[in-house]
């Protein structure tokens, strides 16, 4: 069974790979005795994943000879604060772990970053694994490091870096989402075909994310890689990622985290590539298609927040410098640029495109 493994390296430091198969949770105790040595392990998982696959988990690292102990948080981009980040810090206290050992995160992208972020700064950092169970955690953010909890002033404000010690990417998982959520995992794919190329693209409007996801998993996690190699702490290219969430996050915040993060970055996707073809940004016309193609895999294209509600909202983002915000324009399908705009001209930017 070990040679239906998907194995991505991610040449960071320090590195560390992602494994992308059915079956891994089950498998995850001996996959991680080749990166960790016996320690504790403390699995940070929510509400909705800890029934399904807690005890799987649990059952696999304690048969590896780990000693294990878990916390569970209420499920929710909601819970994704200061709150449930101090709680998890004083659990980790009092379960006495130390900088030997390990933190591993269950779940999808609200579980990778409040595990991720309590490792980053529990003792000034201890090592963490990624299990992510959902396919917007798969493709994205179990990958590159990224820790973040939301202020109230906007999403992801205090954060850090802290690359993982392995992602285990179980494939099975995928069975137990719903359709809703499983989309939210296909808007920061489609997002990464927008980036890389046509041929991944492509993928993603004749159906091949449903038909084949560990094959996409791997070409959406092996150029995320690529990426974060070559700009690990985001000063540059690692921007680019943000394609469709500086209008993606300000409608979370507007809906008060009602709408996941996936759907909006659709939404922002579809206005950004709206409104950078009408300013003559692209090379040609690629608004419509990259709506059809959000469309047929269920995700919105628009939103029915005003154009002003939502740069007010944006003007909170990290990407904001002074007077500027980076905003990241797609040209064509697979070529994307930064674009640094004075801060003034962004609501008419938004506004041009949330015309239909």
């Amino acid at each position: 069974m070990s040679d239906s493994i998907q194995t991505i390296p991610v040449r960071t430091s320090p590195a560390y790979t992602v494994q992308i198969a059915p079956g891994l949770l089950g498998r995850c105790g001996a996959l991680l005795r080749d990166v960790l040595s016996p320690c504790r392990v403390a699995v940070v998982t929510d509400s909705t994943v800890a029934p399904l696959y807690l005890e799987r988990v649990t059952a696999s690292l304690t048969g590896a000879g780990f000693s294990v102990v878990s916390y569970v948080f209420p499920a929710g981009e909601a819970h994704k604060n200061m709150e449930t980040l101090s709680a998890i810090l004083e659990f980790l206290a009092r379960e006495h772990l130390t900088r030997t050992d390990c933190v591993a995160a269950l779940g999808g992208g609200v579980a990778g970053d409040m595990a991720g972020f309590a490792a980053a700064v529990y003792l000034r950092g201890i090592r963490y694994v990624q299990l992510p169970t959902t396919l917007l955690a798969a493709v994205d953010s179990s990958v590159g490091g990224k820790t973040a909890i939301d202020l109230a002033a906007g999403k992801n404000l205090a954060g850090a870096f802290l690359q993982p010690a392995a992602v285990l990417c179980d494939t099975e998982c995928l069975a137990t989402l719903p359709q809703d959520v499983f989309a939210d995992g296909a808007a920061e794919a489609i997002k990464t075909g927008v980036l890389a190329d046509e041929s991944l693209f492509s993928l993603f409007e004749d159906g091949t994310l449903t038909a084949a996801p560990a094959d996409v998993i791997a070409r959406c996690v092996a150029y995320k890689a690529g990426v974060v190699e070559r700009d690990e702490k985001e000063q540059g290219e690692r921007k680019l990622l943000n394609l469709g969430h500086t209008v993606g996050h300000a409608i979370e915040k507007c809906s008060g985290y009602a709408i996941p993060h996936g759907h909006a970055v659709a939404a922002g996707l579809a206005i950004m590539a709206r409104a950078a073809q009408r300013m003559g940004w692209t090379d040609g016309p690629i608004a419509e298609r990259i709506a059809v193609c959000l469309a047929k895999n269920d995700l919105p294209t628009g939103t029915g927040f005003s154009a002003a509600d939502l740069a007010r909202a944006a003007l909170s983002d990290k990407k904001r410098a002074g007077d500027t915000i980076t905003i990241v324009v797609p040209r064509r399908i697979g070529a994307c640029s930064l674009r640094p705009l004075p801060v003034g001209e962004l609501e008419a930017l938004i506004a041009a495109g949330l015309e239909g």
